[in-house]
């Protein structure tokens, strides 16, 4: 199958769960000549008013234009050739706009890191950012939303036990093996 642009990779996960890192190694090592790492929370930050806690239920109508705004940016990098990294909280209740960039004809994959309950909390609540979600209470809530995807379970990566190099070698693995399957590409389930 010919794609359209360069290859869209999202890094999903909780947080704590290591995205952003595993991101930013994954667009600096990658074997494109043009690559970006874009940050869902980026968009998050630039409501200047009326802002919700993306993970309040109010927050919905919100979070559903930040991510329709996301993924019409990430399409113009990638059909202006740029492999584009996907990092951000994006469970399987916010893929419609991948789909749909998947039914146009780009190459997009989804990869959901989990670590343990536990483990998630204790990365969360130490990292040293001040923009970082630490609360304990809002990430065993995020946690719990990425602890059962059906159908998506396939798609998840333990990293209870694993470095950010393990991580990123092991999706970089990955994403060449998938060339010749369809492991972790994303369609509607």
């Amino acid at each position: 199958m010919q794609f359209t642009g360069k290859r869209i990779v999202i890094i999903s996960g909780p947080p704590g769960s290591g995205k952003s890192s595993v991101s930013k190694r994954l667009a600096e090592d990658s074997v494109y000549d043009r690559t970006v790492h874009m940050h869902t929370d980026d968009f998050y930050r630039y409501i200047r008013k009326g802002y919700v806690s993306p993970w309040l239920s109010e927050a919905y109508e919100q979070n559903t234009v930040i991510i329709e705004a996301f993924a019409a940016s990430v399409k113009e990098f990638a059909a202006g050739g740029y492999e584009v990294i996907v990092d951000g909280v994006l469970g399987p209740w916010f893929l419609d706009p991948w789909v749909v960039l998947v039914q146009s004809g780009f190459d997009v994959r989804y990869i959901i890191l989990r670590p343990d309950e536990q483990t998630t909390i204790s990365r969360a609540v130490s990292r040293k950012d001040d923009t970082a979600l630490t609360d304990v209470d809002a990430v065993k809530h995020m946690w719990q939303a990425f602890s059962d995807l059906g159908a998506y379970e396939s798609h998840v990566i333990d990293t209870t036990h694993q470095d950010i190099d393990e991580t990123v070698a092991l999706i970089q693995k990955r994403l060449c093996l998938e060339r010749a399957s369809h492991e972790h590409k994303l369609r509607r389930v």
